[in-house]
């Protein structure tokens, strides 16, 4: 299953069913006269968060959602039946925003939580109602009011304790794959990783959700390489990890100056957020180089660093001692755990359930 973290769709609403005429002819009744219904009231198109999902490739082949309309109504003043709602099932996360993706219309990150975003008409009105002292059989019915429809785009931004950035090969996949249960692809080259990784990491009897991103390069924020897009998957994260490769070709302090400079110009408070700086590959270099860069890090602002080595997991309790100081005190984990762009087991979902 591949991911995908933006699809645009049309939906609409159902129009209102139309009223109906009718007059009563009933035997051995001296009086008639209109008893047409009312008709039924169109479906609503309702977005529902739930749990289990974490992409949103099925909408990558079903784009068009259309909410029943609702039936005429009948004689014996007799309402239509009401169209049925549409829901649209997408994953915690997922923000819903108009066409020009200037405004959020709904933000859906709780399980079950539901939005109506468009209603669906209301039905029209039969004869019946139209009676009145000067017009005792009227003819006139409403059509039935018409439902709402437009374009929107669907956005998902993965739900995180904890995010994971860096340079591309700072050891971001061996890191998570070191604490979590996720498969994720290891290469000797830049931007293994071209998709988010989600793992759950169980420390000290309690869990919590890590995040990791596509490597970040100098200029991210204004489009290169390929972290850019996926920077909004850290935005709901309380803590950011920092892996610096203190093997690389980059400069320990360097390295960490141009993440901290693409997440400063990407916005979105990600500059704010706590964050602590691992010094990754310990274990192919010396301690005498290892106290040198820490102190180097720690005079170019950083708060504290973390000497660890994601192959052997040397140094890994300290620095996720530190992260779940910044988790509250009850996290529980339900959501998907695993690489995201692969799912070989889910059983075939579609968005209408």
């Amino acid at each position: 299953m591949h991911f995908l973290d933006q699809a645009k769709i049309y939906i609409r609403s159902g129009a209102g069913g139309p009223g109906a005429v009718s007059f009563r002819r009933e035997k051995y009744v001296e009086y008639g006269g209109p008893d047409g219904g009312n008709g039924g009231k169109g479906g609503d198109i309702i977005f529902e968060a739930v749990a289990g999902l974490n992409t949103l490739i099925d909408f990558r082949y079903s784009q068009h959602f259309k909410a029943q309309r609702g039936m005429g109504g009948a004689g014996q003043n007799r309402t239509g039946a009401g169209g049925n709602d549409l829901v649209i099932k997408v994953p915690l996360g997922t923000q819903v925003l108009d066409d020009e993706r200037e405004t959020v219309l709904a933000d859906l990150t709780e399980p079950g939580q539901r939005v109506v975003l468009l209603r669906g008409g209301d039905g029209g009105r039969g004869n019946l109602s139209f009676k009145s002292s000067t017009n005792r059989a009227p003819r006139q019915v409403g059509p039935g009011w018409p439902g709402e429809e437009m374009y929107v785009w669907l956005r998902l931004k993965l739900l995180a304790d904890a995010g994971l950035v860096g340079l591309p090969n700072a050891g971001k996949s061996t890191f998570i794959n070191q604490i979590t249960n996720t498969k994720a692809k290891v290469g000797a080259y830049a931007f293994t990783t071209t998709r988010p990784q989600l793992g759950v990491v169980r420390h000290r009897t309690r869990e919590f959700v890590l995040a990791d991103i596509p490597g970040l390069i100098e200029g991210a924020a204004d489009g290169a390489g390929i972290g850019d897009r996926f920077l909004g998957h850290i935005e709901r994260c309380r803590v950011l990890i920092h892996l610096i490769d203190i093997h690389g070709d980059t400069d320990p302090v360097e390295a960490m100056q141009i993440v901290d400079e693409e997440l400063s110009a990407y916005g979105a408070g990600l500059d704010e957020k706590p964050k602590l700086v691992a010094l990754n590959k310990i274990d192919l270099v010396d301690a005498e180089l290892v106290r040198a860069f820490s102190e180097e890090l720690l005079e170019a602002g950083a708060d504290e660093v973390f000497p660890i080595s994601g192959a052997t997991g040397a140094g890994m309790d300290a620095l996720l001692d530190a992260v779940l100081a910044y988790l509250p005190v009850a996290t529980v984990t339900e959501r998907p755990t695993g690489e995201v762009e692969e799912e070989e087991d889910r059983k075939p979902w579609s968005p209408l359930g």
